[in-house]
């Protein structure tokens, strides 16, 4: 499993880490084979909502051999999914299999199509900026509508990659890796 990242600045940096730690522990574990994950962006170094620089080593990438996309959120998505070249960019991810975001990072996948017709949750703050990208906004840590995952505000964002990781795997693998990560607050849903 070739996993994107997609990183911007201004983004919050929880909402990405959380899902990231959980979600790498498969390729740690051996619980998938060929997990392999890049850093993506539009920009050479981002940073995040408070300060911290990160180097890009993936610049707008063609999107599309990838079989998972992730986007967190941020304050900066309510603009960011205005800029046409950005989604131009993330909406080659057309065929990826598995499109995931948390938090606000919903306006973007909305923004790009791909909520169309589906089920998302984000941020409790911006439930009202995603109402017009989907069908129905659900008021849940996180929701799932086939192979679109999506995470509500920021911490929720752990919840999120413990519950893809059980959905790919199993409640033996989620429950390794909740030991892992120190994390006893998810209930394996299996």
């Amino acid at each position: 499993m070739k996993m994107a990242f997609i990183l911007f600045d201004k983004m919050t940096m929880l909402d990405f880490v959380g899902f990231y730690e959980a979600v790498t522990w498969m390729g740690i574990l051996k619980a998938k084979e060929n997990v392999s994950w890049d850093f993506c962006s539009n920009k050479e170094q981002v940073k995040d909502d408070r300060g911290l620089t990160i180097k890009i080593n993936h610049i707008s990438p063609d999107l599309s051999g990838y079989d998972l996309i992730f986007i967190p959120g941020g304050l900066s998505t309510r603009q960011l999914r205005y800029d046409s070249d950005f989604i131009s960019w993330i909406q080659t991810a057309q065929d990826v299999e598995y499109k995931v975001s948390v938090c606000t990072g919903a306006l973007i996948l909305g923004a790009a199509g791909f909520l169309n017709g589906k089920t998302a949750t984000t941020n409790p703050s911006a439930y009202d900026l995603l109402a017009p990208y989907c069908s129905e906004v659900v008021k849940r840590r996180y929701a799932r509508d086939g192979n679109i995952f999506t995470g509500g505000g920021v911490s929720a964002s752990i919840d999120l990659g413990l519950y893809f990781v059980e959905s790919l795997t199993n409640d033996e693998v989620v429950r390794q890796v909740q030991e892992k990560m120190d994390y006893p607050y998810y209930m394996a849903r299996k």
